[in-house]
């Protein structure tokens, strides 16, 4: 389910991306997740060995695959919002120059 979960928030902010304004620097965002949801599906692919492809249930520490997804998702977050604060917004000159 952490797989779905990571493509619904790729989809999204890409759709949100092509409406929004550049200064949120969505395209980041977007890249970060579209990459952690292949490493996710190449994840899935090597370690299938047959049944359910989609999980609703994990082994690990965090037992439901929907709070997996969203758990991996706040560091990607917590990255863009650290990218978005460090840096400055272009100043557009007056007068041309």
């Amino acid at each position: 389910m952490w797989l779905v979960t990571t493509l619904v928030a790729a989809i999204a902010v890409t759709a949100i991306w092509y409406v929004k304004p550049k200064i949120y620097k969505l395209d980041i965002l977007s890249l970060m997740l579209w990459g952690t949801s292949i490493m996710i599906l190449v994840d899935h692919i090597l370690g299938f060995e047959g049944g359910a492809f989609i999980e609703m249930e994990t082994d690990g520490l965090i037992t439901n695959g929907t709070l997996l997804g969203i758990v991996m998702l706040i560091p990607i977050f917590v990255l863009w919002e650290v990218l978005l604060i460090t840096s400055k917004p272009k100043a557009k000159s007056i007068g041309g120059t």
